[in-house]
């Protein structure tokens, strides 16, 4: 970013209306990405949320508090100069789809894994006309190739902002179809993270939580809502 520095340079942080949409200036002086690309975003709502996280840093700027900022660059740097590479790689989730490989014992998981994931698996099936294979085990099934097209058609109609933020839903899920019904706004994030973690709240259940497991835990699941908020506001 222009100006990156351990510390604080400016004393305004403000939205404004570019030729794409809309960036943010520090003290007059236009965000750049740190690929050095002119920073913007496709909405007010969203540059206001990436002025906010400029304007919030003190003495000593910590990136990490910087979800939006680091996201939108995501998407110029990196999304944007190989949009279909990132799509497709996202789309081949569908291949693989955890909700697709079930357990074989205990009944208790494969009854619970059956009512968490079979809505979404029909859901799928409904809104894309994608009917995926389920296997019990983790042998790999081969998807029906006119399912894994019309799921690759919904990414690949995302815009680059949209895809940055949808990278996250799918990768912290782990989950094309998770990523999909958060994103279409048929699920809330949270939702979309717990079906995710079906396999590993049975093993909790069973051996209790291991603290820093449980922290990483948090900060998935905060990734995979922020995800959701930067998508959202993408318009």
């Amino acid at each position: 970013m222009s100006g990156w520095a351990p510390k604080r340079f400016w004393k305004q942080a403000e939205v404004v209306a570019a030729e794409n949409g809309f960036t943010v200036s520090l003290d007059g002086r236009g965000l750049k990405t740190p690929a050095k690309t002119a920073f913007w975003v496709p909405t007010a709502a969203l540059a206001e949320e990436v002025a906010k996280e400029w304007q919030a840093q003190e003495s000593k700027i910590k990136p990490e508090t910087m979800p939006y900022t680091r996201t939108a660059n995501s998407a110029l740097d990196k999304v944007y100069p190989q949009f279909s590479a990132v799509a497709d790689m996202l789309a081949g989730y569908g291949g693989s789809d955890l909700l697709c490989y079930r357990a074989v014992a205990p009944q208790e998981l494969v009854a619970r894994q059956h009512t968490a994931w079979t809505p979404l698996l029909e859901w799928t099936k409904a809104e894309f006309g994608a009917e995926l294979s389920v296997v019990q085990g983790v042998m790999p099934v081969a998807q029906p190739e006119n399912c894994l097209r019309a799921l690759s058609q919904a990414v690949h109609s995302l815009s680059p902002f949209q895809l940055a933020a949808f990278h996250d839903l799918v990768a912290i899920s782990g989950s094309l179809v998770i990523g999909l019904a958060i994103a279409r706004g048929h699920i809330l994030p949270d939702v979309g993270f717990d079906l995710s973690r079906i396999d590993e709240n049975w093993q909790i259940e069973f051996w209790g939580h291991d603290e820093e497991a449980a922290e990483s835990e948090a900060l998935k699941r905060e990734g995979l809502r922020h995800a959701a908020r930067f998508l959202a506001l993408c318009g």
